[in-house]
C-alpha cells in the first residue's frame, strides 16, 4: 500500500485510484517569465520520482503539468525586456525544458499552455456564470466565495479573518474582498482575447481547473505543487471545480515543502533567490537533483552552497561504485545461511527502497539507504563473497537510479522516451475524439504528440504513429509533450 499525506485531510491516506491500474496526476506548472530558480526544479524532480515509483509498482501514470505562458507576470516582464509575451514564453520554457533534462526529469505526459486552451477557459467561466457562482463586475468575472461553504478548508483560512487588500485583491464592483477572478478585461495594449465578457485574458487561478478536467477529467487522483500554492491558488481552484462539477477534484492534494536559506523564505523579491543555471554551474545535474531529494518533500529544504559541496562529495561515492561494478554480472550462486549481515542487507535493499517510497514517497529515508547499501557492498568486497556482493551492489544501484535517479546520465538521453502505452492512449484518445466530431481535441493531441518528437498520419487504415526525423545533435532528449 502506498500512503501519501493529503493537505485536506491533514494526515496520509491510502492512494486509491479511481481506475485500480492508473493513477491521473495534476502538478501546477512554472510561469515563464524569468530563468528557472531551484523553486522551479524541487516539485519537478519530487513529482519525477513519483511517477517513477508509480510506475514501479505496477500502475499506469497519465501526469499532466501545465505552462502558464500569459498572466500578470508575463505582460510586465515582457514590457520591460521589449520582447512579444508568446516569444519570452517560448524562450523560457526552452531553457526549463533544457535544464530538467539535464536533471533527468522526464517530461510530463502532457504539458498544455493557457494559451492553446481559451475556449476551455471561457466555456468554464461560461459555465461558472449560468450557475450563478460567478458574476460580472466592471473589470470581468469573479467567483462568488461566500457561496461555497467549504471555502478555507484547504488551506484553513477564514473568510472573516482576511484583511481587504492584504491577503485578497480589492477591486471596484467585487461582492466580496475575497471574490477571485476569472476574466480579466484587458487594455488594448495588453494581450487578449474575445469573450461574452469583453477582450480580456483568463484570471490566474481558472486555467489549472479547465486544464485538468480536459484532460484528466472533472475528478483524478493526485494534485500537486508548492506549499506556497495551498492559497489562495488551489483554495480557489478546489472552489471553481466543485461549482462547476458538483464534485471533489482531486482525491489527495500533494505540496511540497519551500526552499529555504538561513530559515528564510528564498524568492526574487528577497534577493536570495538562487537560477537552477547556477547551481548546474556549481554541481553536477545529479548531485543537484538528490540535493532536492535529500529531505522528505513536505519538509523544508534549507539550502546553503556548502551544504550542496559537501552533498556532491557524497554522491561521488555512489558513483564510483557504480564504475567499479557497472558491468559487473549478477551473481550467479549465494552462501547458504547463515549468511553475513551485510549480504542479507544488499538482497534486502529493492524491498526496503520501495518500502521507503510506498510511505508517503520518502526519498530522504530512500538516499540514506542507497548510502547504506553501498557501504555494505564495499565491505562484502573484502570477503570472500567479493564477487556476489560488487554483483549484487551494481543491480541494486540500477533498481535505485530507476526510480530516484541518482547515477550521471552519460550516453543516455536526459529525457527518457514516452512509453508506448502512453503513447497508443494518445491515439486512442484522438480517435475517440475524431468520432465525436471534436476536433478541437482531436488537433491539440495531434499537436502535443508532434511537440513530443511524432508525426500523427491518418491512413485508411487508420492512424499511423512515427517518430519524426531527427535533427538535433546525439544524444539530446526529445523535447516534453
Amino acid at each position: 500500500m502506498i500512503a501519501v499525506y493529503d493537505t485536506l485531510t491533514r494526515g496520509k491516506r491510502p492512494l486509491a485510484p479511481a481506475d485500480p491500474t492508473l493513477v491521473r496526476i495534476y502538478v501546477c506548472g512554472v510561469t515563464p517569465y524569468a530563468e528557472a530558480h531551484i523553486g522551479h526544479a524541487r516539485p519537478a524532480v519530487v513529482w519525477d520520482v513519483v511517477r517513477r515509483h508509480l510506475t514501479r509498482r505496477g500502475y499506469r501514470v497519465v501526469y499532466v503539468q501545465n505552462y502558464t505562458d500569459v498572466d500578470d507576470k508575463l505582460v510586465d516582464r515582457s514590457r520591460v525586456v521589449q520582447c512579444d509575451i508568446g516569444e519570452l514564453a517560448r524562450q523560457h520554457i526552452a531553457d526549463y525544458e533544457r535544464e530538467m533534462a539535464l536533471l533527468g526529469v522526464e517530461p510530463p505526459d502532457l504539458a498544455p499552455r493557457v494559451t492553446d486552451h481559451l475556449t476551455d477557459i471561457v466555456r468554464f467561466v461560461a459555465g461558472l456564470v449560468e450557475r450563478d457562482r460567478a458574476y460580472e463586475a466592471d473589470d470581468g468575472v469573479y467567483f462568488e466565495v461566500r457561496r461555497d461553504p467549504q471555502y478555507g478548508q484547504l488551506s484553513g483560512q477564514h473568510l472573516d479573518e482576511m484583511r481587504p487588500g492584504v491577503r485578497v485583491q480589492v477591486a471596484d464592483g467585487k461582492r466580496d474582498p475575497a471574490d477571485f477572478a476569472l476574466w480579466k478585461r484587458a487594455p488594448s495594449d495588453e494581450p487578449g482575447w474575445e469573450s461574452p465578457w469583453g477582450r480580456g485574458r483568463p484570471g490566474w487561478h481558472i486555467e489549472c481547473s479547465a486544464m485538468s478536467a480536459r484532460y484528466l477529467g472533472e475528478a483524478f487522483d493526485l494534485h500537486g505543487g508548492g506549499v506556497d500554492l495551498v492559497f489562495p491558488h488551489h483554495e480557489n481552484e478546489r472552489a471553481q471545480s466543485r461549482a462547476y462539477f458538483g464534485v471533489e477534484p482531486a482525491a489527495i492534494w500533494m505540496h511540497n515543502g519551500l526552499i529555504t536559506q538561513a530559515a528564510v523564505k528564498m524568492s526574487k523579491s528577497l534577493g536570495n533567490g538562487v537560477s537552477l543555471q547556477a547551481l548546474l554551474d556549481r554541481a553536477h545535474p545529479m548531485a543537484v537533483r538528490t540535493y532536492l531529494l535529500s529531505v522528505q518533500y513536505r519538509t523544508p529544504l534549507d539550502f546553503s552552497w556548502q551544504g550542496l559541496d559537501d552533498w556532491s562529495r557524497g554522491m561521488e561515492r555512489i558513483w564510483r561504485l557504480w564504475e567499479d561494478v557497472r558491468n559487473e554480472p549478477a551473481p550467479s550462486a549465494l552462501p547458504h545461511a547463515p549468511q553475513p549481515q551485510w549480504l542479507q542487507s544488499l538482497q534486502a535493499f529493492e524491498e526496503n527502497l520501495l518500502a521507503a517510497l510506498d510511505d508517503d514517497f520518502n526519498s530522504a529515508r530512500a538516499l540514506a539507504l542507497v548510502f547504506d547499501m553501498v557501504r555494505d557492498a564495499r565491505r562484502g568486497e573484502a570477503t570472500p563473497y567479493g564477487r556476489a556482493a560488487r554483483g549484487l551492489a551494481r543491480a541494486n544501484l540500477a533498481k535505485a537510479d530507476a526510480v530516484l535517479g541518482i547515477l550521471p546520465i552519460d550516453d543516455k538521453t536526459a529525457g527518457r522516451p514516452q512509453s508506448d502505452s502512453v503513447l497508443n492512449e494518445l491515439v486512442q484518445w484522438r480517435q475517440a475524439a475524431r468520432a465525436g466530431r471534436d476536433w478541437e481535441l482531436a488537433d491539440q493531441i495531434r499537436d502535443l504528440l508532434d511537440r513530443a518528437g511524432y508525426r500523427l498520419e491518418d491512413t485508411p487504415r487508420g492512424a499511423n504513429l512515427r517518430p519524426k526525423e531527427k535533427s538535433r545533435r546525439a544524444g539530446q532528449p526529445s523535447p516534453p509533450v
